[in-house]
């Protein structure tokens, strides 16, 4: 069935045209010309023009317009921060053509986001536009579909003041922090450098926590799981098996590694892989609670062991090896008890005369239920796609952006797949919950709707007035116009659909059993080694699914020791397979991911939804901190630099502080507070800190902390320094006397170079093994004369042969149009580039090779599709050239804006010079 006849909210083109006309007619009965929207891009201009119709003209003004200056600080502190702004050289030809545009029409809507920083968009287009109140108008919808759009038009109003002011503060204040501060930490760092509001304390958040792992000790712990059968016939041939079960080798397994939290374990079967083996053998797990009428909390190998010979495990051994950092615990560091890793092994005999039996004392089955989690808002969908898809909050906001703004669907157009993506609301419109709740109710039965909906409680300070992410039309089901996304579309749009849809269903119902197992001395046994009056006791937990309800379409999860116990009742014999004590260790605090990074920010009150993706995105491109593995390190720079903002700054750098901040930004906006006095509240205790910061500050270069390492020159001790790119390394010191240094590793261990057997293609000199920010690699020992580098296989450690030169093809890049385009190697096989990389970005696919040569030799090179291709990427390359975030430390050098842009996560180009005045 074809989704126009489908969708309830996409109705053909003409009824919607029908009603836009209503609109557009109403609002232009005293007006001459046609209506002109601007909207902030290309795409959110098509889908609105699809709804609104001819007497409509729709233009796009590329983000934002306006901004402070590029060189100067642009605010007049002493005249009550008085802003200076300056339309940006890149929207110099767009706001020409919409002034032209604007003249022609009767009404002009500006339709940009809902959001502040939409809001701000709108009040500098005014400014820019010289449009006054009477025939500016502004709307804001929440989704782009037809309803949303004839009723924000049908209802527009004036630029909400409060909103402008909240985010011209936080503008303000921001490039105060960049102009003031960031001179400092050249003068005591290192050149380049900025300071930022939020992101210096977000970089603050991972540094504290980095400390946290470095002072770490970890303390030991044992525990004594039991494996048990109720197959009391097959025990000892199955104590067999699952012997030879543990120690056979992974095939095609996956979910995470065995709970000994081994290195080792890696070898072993997952969890997944045991807990099937269980399954199909009537086994369980269950775990020693009690021994000696006490909690069972063995603290070393010595009590371990015991427990295991009393409940019956036969020619016990202990042994105890020194941690060389592969054979310990993944993620434990090798400090305090950690250093010596200590196993206990030995065998169970089921059915040995001396072995204690082992019989259920009781059940308890009791019902659990689980809720469904809320629907998303900005934090909570950036959290989930890392956690799920494995998508940086950049990426996740890209995304939603196009869904947000129209997706082509066939017999439809363009589309907005979801609601607004800037939210921290948790809130549903009563129509969305009749839409979701009609759709389970027909999909899924009475069973999975509950009686009433489901609401869910947003943190303080939430903007109730605004709707949390959800789909515009839940009948738009993924899976059914997958081949009209992308495939990032697709997977983001699936995880917001299924989520809003579980959300409004009901719980999951569980059943909960508890099974206390008691060891009892045998009769035939001479002696006892426990009292009988108070026998060891295991316990074994299972969780079965009695009705899935919302899991039905978010999935079920289980936890890690999650299991189906087999049938059971008290009194029943069971016998062991296994009763195998294991070493663990505490483990330090976790590195923060993008999501638990994103979740820090959001309870500490630190940004806001439109912020964390451009504060994660800055404190990566100033290398403050490094993402490795999906999760947050943080650099020598950046330990350096907080290290020096606390110590100068002490209000800037407290969360406390900047909390209160962002609470004062959000009374502009609610409470229509003063913006003046928020800024000057703000100021008043940094110029405080400006006067006397410089004096406390030492120098970071000039500061050396002692190691245990000597000098391989003199002999004499080594210290810890900060090099001019912001790297620790070990220097003598004596020096200048003795000029000899060391890199380190993160650990702060020397590194020693590694000479390899491998010459240098280039010169014949050995090279050596290094490693830099993209891995292993091979580097020539005669560097700095010779400069040649190899990469290394990540699995073998060789050095790979070097790529083959570019070959030349005649072509003229069609970009450009000064280089020739040469082919290369990639990853994926050869491709066509400019031999102008990375100044010139053009790529086209190598195949098509022969078909481009043949348009050259008719004069025809380059084809207008092409042309096209490369004239579109220059023009996405210029408007990403603006930033977005916080003020860079170029700014005060008097670079460009281009220059500045570098490395800034912008989602919107930010918004060139006037004083500003009311609209």
């Amino acid at each position: 069935m074809e989704l126009i006849n489908r969708v309830p909210s996409t109705l053909p083109q003409r009824n919607l045209i029908k009603d836009a006309n209503n609109v557009a007619k109403k609002n232009t009965e005293t007006n001459n010309g046609p209506a002109l929207v601007i909207v902030e891009s290309p795409a959110k201009a098509k889908t609105i023009n699809k709804y609104l119709g001819e007497r409509f003209r729709v233009k796009a003004s590329m983000g934002h317009v306006r901004d402070l200056p590029s060189k100067g600080i642009g605010v007049d502190i002493e005249n009550n921060f008085e802003p200076t702004y300056e339309i940006l050289p890149t929207r110099l030809k767009i706001i020409s053509e919409l002034k032209a545009a604007a003249k022609g029409c009767g009404e002009v809507y500006l339709a940009t986001d809902m959001d502040r920083e939409g809001e701000a968009i709108a009040w500098h287009l005014g400014h820019a536009l010289g449009l006054n109140q009477k025939n500016a108008k502004r709307v804001v919808f929440n989704e782009i579909t037809k309803n949303a759009i004839l009723k924000a038009f049908d209802n527009p109003h004036q630029i909400d003041q409060d909103k402008v002011d909240a985010q011209q503060a936080r503008r303000i204040l921001d490039r105060l922090v960049g102009y003031k501060i960031s001179p400092l930490l050249w003068k005591k760092v290192a050149r380049g450098l900025s300071a930022g509001r939020v992101q210096s304390v977000a970089v603050k958040i991972i540094v504290e926590r980095e400390r946290e792992i470095s002072a770490f000790i970890p303390e030991e712990y044992w525990k004594l799981v039991g494996v048990f059968t109720t197959d009391m016939l097959q025990a000892a041939d199955l104590a067999v098996q699952w012997e030879q079960f543990l120690s056979g080798p992974e095939e095609d397994s996956d979910g995470p590694v065995d709970d000994t939290d081994s290195a080792a374990a890696v070898s072993a079967p997952t969890n997944a892989d045991k807990t099937q083996w269980l399954m199909e053998n009537k086994a369980f797990r269950a775990q020693l609670i009690e021994l000696d009428g006490k909690k069972f909390e063995p603290k070393d190998q010595a009590q371990a062991r015991r427990a295991a010979e009393i409940v019956g495990l036969k020619d016990v051994m202990a042994q105890t090896v020194e941690n060389d950092g592969s054979n310990g615990p993944r993620g434990i560091p090798a400090k305090g008890p950690a250093k010596l890793i200590s196993t206990v092994s030995g065998r169970v005999q089921p059915g040995d005369p001396s072995t204690p039996e082992f019989r259920i004392r009781s059940l308890l089955t009791k019902p659990s239920t689980s809720r469904p989690p809320g629907p998303f808002s900005t934090s909570t969908l950036q959290q989930a796609a890392s956690n799920q898809l494995g998508f940086g909050a950049q990426r996740t906001m890209r995304t939603a952006q196009q869904l947000y703004e129209g997706v082509e669907l066939p017999g439809v157009g363009a589309v907005g797949l979801i609601t607004y993506m800037r939210t921290d609301s948790q809130n549903i419109s009563t129509d969305a919950l009749n839409m979701v709740r009609g759709y389970i109710s027909k999909h899924f039965g009475q069973e999975y709707l509950p009686e009433s909906p489901n609401f869910y409680a947003a943190r303080q300070g939430a903007q109730e007035a605004h709707e949390a992410i959800r789909p515009t039309e839940v009948h738009l089901v993924p899976s059914e116009i997958r081949s009209n996304l992308s495939d990032e579309q697709f997977r983001l749009y699936e995880l917001i659909w299924k989520r809003f849809l579980a959300c409004q269903m009901a719980p999951a119902q569980w059943l909960i059993t508890e099974a206390i197992i008691e060891a009892r001395q045998r009769r035939s046994s001479g002696s006892s080694a426990f009292d009988p009056a108070r026998p060891p006791l295991f316990k074994a937990t299972g969780r079965a699914m009695k009705f899935d309800g919302f899991m039905r379409v978010a999935g079920a999860w289980t936890r890690f020791d999650d299991q189906l116990l087999p049938p059971l009742k008290e009194g029943q014999p069971v016998a062991p397979l296994d009763l195998r004590p294991s070493q663990h260790f505490t483990a330090p605090p976790p590195r923060f991911t993008e999501a638990s990074l994103v979740k820090a920010l959001e309870m500490q009150g630190i940004g806001r939804p439109s912020t964390y993706a451009s504060i994660i995105s800055t404190i990566q491109d100033r290398h403050y901190v490094e993402l490795r593995d999906r999760r947050f390190f943080a650099s020598d720079l950046g330990m350096k630099v907080t290290e020096k903002l606390i110590e100068g700054f002490p209000d800037l750098m407290d969360l406390g502080f900047t909390r209160k901040i962002e609470g004062s930004l959000d009374q502009i906006e609610e409470a229509h507070r003063d913006w003046v006095e928020v800024v000057r509240s703000f100021y008043e205790p940094l110029a405080r800190d400006l006067a006397t910061a410089e004096e406390r500050m030492t120098h970071a270069r000039a500061e050396a902390t002692p190691s245990e390492y000597k000098c391989p020159k003199c002999g004499a001790m080594m210290a810890y320094r900060l090099s001019k790119k912001g790297k620790t390394f070990l220097s003598c010191s004596r020096y200048p006397d003795c000029d000899a240094a060391l890199s380190v590793d993160r650990e702060g261990k020397p590194v020693v170079q590694e000479l390899t057997d491998y010459k240098c293609p280039a010169c014949g000199k050995p090279m050596i093994k290094r490693v830099g920010r993209f891995g292993p690699f091979y580097g020539c020992s005669g560097y700095p004369e010779c400069k040649t580098i190899q990469a290394a296989d990540r699995k073998t450690g060789e050095p790979l042969p070097p790529k083959p030169p570019p070959k030349p093809t005649g072509l003229t890049c069609p970009k450009c149009g000064k280089k020739e385009l040469v082919v290369r190697s990639g990853k994926r096989g050869e491709f066509l580039s400019c031999l102008g990389y990375p100044r010139c970005r053009m790529t086209l696919p190598a195949d098509k090779l022969p078909e481009f040569l043949d348009l050259k030799t008719k004069n025809q090179w380059p084809p207008p599709d092409i042309l096209a291709k490369a004239k579109a990427g220059k023009k996405a390359a210029d408007a990403d050239s603006v930033s977005a975030g916080n003020e860079p430390t170029a700014a005060a050098t008097g670079k460009s804006a281009k220059t500045l842009s570098k490395g800034a996560a912008g989602a919107r180009a930010k918004p060139k010079a006037r004083p500003v005045k009311p609209l």
